[in-house]
């Protein structure tokens, strides 16, 4: 269930109806839109009657049940209007979001060794990344294929954020090692095999670092927007979530099936941000461009790519890697894309304060 507010109403007064219904026993959650101020009603809802909920001010507009099982990741929860996830990073304040650039995340699927992860953070800096992926701890098919170099690596990351200034991507598999992750990434990623690990969505909603939760391998989309509301229901709104294809019956040709249709679905039922992975969702390196672009026409707000400076000799996932020559000619394509689609540049400081603001995040800028 969900208030609106009326346009200009006194902080005093939200103050007032959000002490009003938490002595109902609901739990009242400010959100700040563009153009509306919604308070969402966590709790037991159903024996509740909208107009005598509508009756505690004359400030209320009106009073909504959220019906989708995902509450606070519906759309509904903030009467509709999108969310941003905010991330400060060494050289900027990136933000994921609708009307925003579409924020790219390149590197390896792995850290493998410093001289090839640093070569690599600023190859893709240079073509316009603005965040280094790369796994230390690799969840693997096989007990025998690589695992990643684990807490070492991790150290490499933070060679490489020193170096470059950009922002870190990277997985986290078990809440023991959470906290060592968090110290190094700017996102924490939640993989696809991790995305209905309940223990470890509850933690990373613990803390208010962004999360990007991948889709699980074989995940309905309600499955993956109930999975992100583990996150936000332990406190943590800072969600990215990231399509990385899905098993359907044809895997001869390409690893996964990349599903391009989830961006208008999930731009009708929720508010968070979308970013797409093109590398996982084909595994094959040179359909990546095409299902990059694709996703970029179709809306994405983030780009996910793998890049490797030796693909033939990667330790995981060469096959479905660029070469950072590929990528800078990607990253060209891309660029002219976003001026025929008309992205939106934030032009000075000021749109950053707004989003950050609108958002109520403690940041400074």
């Amino acid at each position: 269930m969900i208030i609106v507010l009326k346009p200009g109403t006194p902080q005093a007064e939200i103050t007032r109806i959000s002490q009003e219904v938490d002595k109902l026993g609901l739990i009242p959650e400010k959100s700040v839109g563009k153009h509306k101020v919604v308070i969402g009603l966590v709790g037991d809802t159903a024996e509740f009657d909208p107009l005598n909920i509508q009756e505690i001010s004359p400030f209320i507009d009106r009073v909504i049940r959220v019906e989708q099982p995902f509450k606070r990741t519906s759309l509904q929860f903030r009467y509709g209007e999108p969310s941003a996830v905010i991330v400060p990073t060494p050289n900027e304040v990136v933000i994921f979001g609708q009307n925003y650039p579409v924020v790219i995340i390149s590197g390896p699927c792995s850290v493998e060794n410093e001289q090839m992860i640093i070569e690599t953070a600023h190859r893709v800096k240079a073509a316009g990344a603005q965040f280094l992926r790369g796994g230390a701890y690799k969840p693997r098919t096989s007990p025998y294929a690589f695992q990643g170099h684990g807490e070492s690596a991790l150290s490499l990351l933070a060679a490489a954020r020193k170096a470059t200034g950009l922002g870190i991507v990277t997985e986290v598999m078990d809440t023991a090692d959470l906290e060592k992750v968090a110290e190094v990434a700017d996102i924490i990623q939640i993989g696809a095999r991790n995305m209905q690990n309940f223990s470890l969505l509850k933690k990373v909603g613990a803390s208010c670092k962004p999360v990007l939760l991948k889709r699980g391998m074989s995940a309905t989309i309600e499955e993956w927007l109930m999975a992100a509301e583990y996150i936000l229901a332990a406190g943590n709104p800072n969600v990215i979530l990231c399509e990385r294809g899905i098993r359907t019956f044809d895997r001869q040709y390409t690893r996964n099936t990349l599903d391009l249709s989830v961006i208008p679905v999930l731009r009708s039922l929720t508010h968070l941000p979308i970013a797409i992975d093109p590398s996982h969702g084909t595994g094959v390196a040179k359909y990546v461009p095409a299902m990059a672009i694709a996703a970029l026409a179709t809306g994405c707000d983030s780009l996910m790519i793998e890049v490797h400076p030796n693909p033939a000799k990667a330790l995981s996932d060469g096959p479905q890697s660029l070469t950072p020559d590929q990528f800078d000619e990607l990253m060209h394509q891309i660029a002219v894309l976003s001026k025929a689609f008309d992205y939106r540049h934030p032009t000075d400081l000021r749109t950053v304060q707004d989003a950050v603001r609108q958002e109520q995040l403690s940041l400074t800028v």
